[in-house]
């Protein structure tokens, strides 16, 4: 089971989209095991953002981020890194397909929707600046044997 990071960014939120997006990843088969309404601090966006300090959409990025509340998702399951991004879209809205979260709901190449983590270090990092420690809860549940292919003896 992976652990990633979603954000449902300021448009979100402020379009009254979290229900329909968790919704998708909900029916998807994912698990929520963490979720906080927040507004990102300037301090937070920064080290969230570290790595694109410098760039010429940083600065835009940190101001659009901490402007609104954003919704911050911890989001489990096999494969849910890979699954998040492709259910996610392409990054800029008006270039993403049909069925994706960007492709559904957004036409924007600024605002976007929804963050999700890359890969396993930047999720753990990214998990790590959004939640405490105990505030991403470790919960069976029983949809699981009709989510996952257990009959090998491992989920699949």
């Amino acid at each position: 089971m992976e652990t990633t990071l979603i954000i449902l960014k300021p448009d979100a939120v402020q379009r009254g989209l979290m229900g329909r997006i968790i919704t998708r990843f909900e029916e998807k088969g994912l698990q929520i095991v963490g979720t906080k309404l927040m507004v990102i601090s300037q301090d937070l966006a920064a080290k969230h953002y570290e790595s694109h300090k410098g760039k010429p959409f940083y600065d835009g990025l940190v101001k659009f981020m901490t402007s609104a509340p954003v919704l911050v998702l911890a989001v489990r399951g096999i494969g849910a890194i890979a699954i998040s991004r492709k259910m996610m879209g392409a990054t800029f809205g008006s270039k993403a397909e049909p069925g994706t979260i960007r492709g559904d709901f957004g036409v924007s190449n600024s605002f976007n929707l929804i963050h999700g983590s890359d890969s396993p270090e930047a999720a753990e990092r990214e998990l790590s600046l959004f939640f405490a420690s105990g505030e991403v809860i470790n919960h069976d549940r029983a949809v699981d044997r009709w989510v996952y292919d257990s009959s090998g003896g491992k989920p699949e």
